[in-house]
């Protein structure tokens, strides 16, 4: 007996020592989504917590790598969007387990987008809207001072801008679970604004016909021009700037009319011809006494308008120099006009190429009959085609400045008539001056 009871006893510490050998096997991985992204390229980090197991099994379905055979596996890579499931089967000896974890990749975003304006750049425009994204699922897009302002499809009908300046469109995509933004930004320039000016030429500022001028166009945002006006000679009608000839007197509208692809209009000008009076009337022109023929002038063209001091008298405009101011001093005691041929012997300059000029300095010593009123009321020439200056001029004869306002009469080489018509006597030491008026005859 005592030897069964042995036996038994060997047996049970047996089979309680191979009970206690054997290792109980648990798959266990934690898997984790680097920076959390699951939009494809995914990248999948592992941590193996299993216990019990002496070999390991990994499968990577659709992943990069594809399987692995250690304890602790690489950065796994999952470039397409889809389900995955990765598998986990640790062993040992005795004891085989399984761990499965499955997780979604989200489809790749390449947002992008193109903004085409039609026509032009001119406001307003359309603009066209080309998406070009891929992988996303849902849009919303913005257009700043747009028409509609927002929208939701994935191609949005043509955006309507009003208004010129830069214009934002925006866009946000998702794939359903992270959002992508990007934006584009049109220029628009302005709307068409349709402007002229009328520059007329130099003998024609006081809109007497015949009538000539520059038309110069002033059209923001223009791209074609159309000139009118009825009774005139345009010299091109299409150009963006040209010339206007008017023969004869009356009221006109000149029209000038643009259009940029999108809108057409039209700008408009009238103006008034008089009557030719053959008589050009200039007012307020200062003449310096003899010390200021350097500084203000002592000369003046008929044919420029314009004072020309000494030290500007040249071969180009000497010809054209009609009249020549003497004054002794400030006090206006001994003054004439002289004739700029005889420039010299009053002290000034000789005058190039110098022509001939006949002043009547003194009308009360003459037989003429020329006032202050006719002077003021003088509209055409008529008048002054009845004086015989030529004949009743006299170098010698000089003014001072006792009467104020006074007349001069002169008579140019080319038979031009004219009135000077003194209605002042500034004294201001070496830069004195008289005061005039001048009217004279067109040719």
């Amino acid at each position: 007996m005592k030897k069964i009871f042995l036996a038994i006893t060997v047996l049970a510490c047996i089979a309680s020592c191979y009970k206690e050998s054997v290792l109980l096997v648990k798959s266990e991985f934690s898997a984790s989504i680097e920076n959390d992204n699951y939009t494809a390229p995914v990248k999948v980090i592992l941590e193996n917590h299993s216990t019990g197991a002496d070999f390991y099994k990994w499968t990577f379905e659709g992943g990069n790598p594809s399987e692995a055979a250690v304890k602790q596996p690489p950065t796994v890579v999952y470039g397409e969007a889809g389900t995955y499931t990765i598998v986990l089967e640790a062993w040992n000896n005795t004891e085989r387990d399984i761990k499965e974890f499955t997780f979604s990749v989200d489809s790749a975003v390449n947002i992008s987008f193109d903004a085409e304006v039609l026509i032009n750049n001119f406001a307003p425009a359309d603009v066209k809207i080309i998406n070009t994204t891929v992988g996303a699922s849902t849009f919303l897009w913005t257009f700043d001072g747009g028409e509609p302002s927002t929208s939701t499809e994935r191609n949005p009908a043509n955006v309507h801008f009003a208004n010129q300046g830069e214009h934002a469109i925006s866009l946000t995509v998702s794939n359903g679970r992270q959002t992508f933004s990007t934006y584009k930004t049109i220029k628009l320039d302005a709307p068409i604004n349709v402007d002229f000016d009328m520059e007329p030429s130099f003998d024609d500022f006081d809109y007497e016909a015949p009538f000539t001028a520059n038309l110069i166009n002033k059209t923001t945002s223009g791209l074609a021009y159309t000139w009118t006006c009825a009774g005139a000679t345009i010299a091109d009608e299409n150009a963006e700037n040209t010339s206007i000839d008017i023969q004869n007197a009356g009221t006109y509208l000149i029209e000038l009319t643009a259009s940029n692809g999108k809108e057409t209009k039209t700008a408009g000008r009238q103006i008034i011809l008089k009557p030719n009076s053959n008589l050009y009337a200039v007012k307020d022109i200062k003449l310096g006494i003899k010390s200021a023929e350097q500084t203000l002038g002592s000369f003046y063209s008929l044919a420029l308008r314009q004072i020309i001091t000494s030290g500007n008298v040249n071969e180009a405009n000497g010809d054209k120099i009609n009249l020549v101011f003497f004054g002794l001093d400030a006090s206006f005691n001994h003054c004439y006009f002289t004739s700029p041929d005889l420039a010299t012997l009053s002290g000034f300059v000789a005058i190039p190429n110098a022509s001939q000029t006949f002043f009547v300095n003194r009308i009360d010593e003459t037989s003429l009959a020329f006032t202050l009123a006719d002077f003021d009321y003088m509209t055409d020439d008529a008048l002054l085609q009845t004086l015989d200056i030529k004949g009743n001029s006299n170098t010698s004869s000089w003014f001072t400045n006792v009467e104020i306002p006074r007349i001069v009469l002169f008579e140019t080489a080319a038979g031009i008539k004219g009135a000077v018509k003194i209605k002042g006597f500034v004294s201001d030491g070496s830069a004195s001056y008289i005061l005039s008026d001048i009217k004279f005859q067109k040719q």
